[in-house]
């Protein structure tokens, strides 16, 4: 069970990290309209429209990923000093009352709303000769389906640190730099760093 758990973490960090390739597009796209409006004078009217949607689809693109590291806001203030068991039945009872039928009411609308939009040929009405939108909206759908099987993950692993008392593993990512454990690591004190920063001051012209 855990490994299936990990694959779906493996999953869901992969397009998460897939999709993060579109902040680059998106911010070469505003650097060169920004360039091409105000100094060839010669603005792209599908720039806009285009900005929008490289912008939505990392967005939704991205709720997986930052589901499988517990990463979404939570109001934490009382949470984080409940018991792991606790914690697991809080999130059981709002992945089910919750998450659950909103992300399936949002693959479903998606999915009509998208198959409509490929139906009609449907372009953007923000700005003239707006481009296609309909591959936009399909990824309503598909980003839905993927927070969908990862919420499913969810809600075992809530039934899992309910049985056994505390939360199962997840999928290593990158993260903040823990500076106490990287003391640890490098076997440094912080009376060695301060004998560094005393002797570095010593050193100093005029000192």
């Amino acid at each position: 069970m855990q490994k299936l758990l990990l694959f779906v973490d493996k999953v869901s960090t992969w397009v998460g990290h897939a999709f993060s390739w579109l902040i680059v597009g998106l911010t070469l796209l505003i650097t060169w309209e920004v360039f091409s409006r105000y100094l060839l004078d010669s603005p792209h009217a599908w720039a806009f429209d285009a900005m929008i949607m490289l912008y939505g689809t990392l967005f939704m693109m991205a709720g997986a990923y930052t589901l499988a590291k517990n990463g979404h806001v939570r109001g934490d203030v009382l949470y984080g000093f409940f018991t792991p068991r606790t914690q697991a039945t809080i999130d059981l009872v709002l992945y089910i009352a919750f998450f659950i039928p909103g992300v399936v009411a949002l693959v479903f609308a998606g999915y009509y709303y998208a198959a409509e939009s490929w139906a009609i040929n449907e372009h953007s009405t923000v700005t003239s000769e707006g481009p296609p939108i309909y591959p936009f909206k399909t990824v309503i759908p598909v980003a839905g389906a993927f927070i969908l099987v990862q919420g499913v993950v969810e809600i075992v692993r809530c039934v899992i640190c309910l049985k056994q008392g505390a939360w199962p593993s997840r999928e290593e990512d990158v993260e903040e730099v823990d500076v106490d454990k990287l003391k640890e690591m490098v076997h440094v004190k912080d009376e060695d760093i301060q004998k560094l920063d005393e002797l570095v001051v010593h050193r100093e012209p005029g000192k």
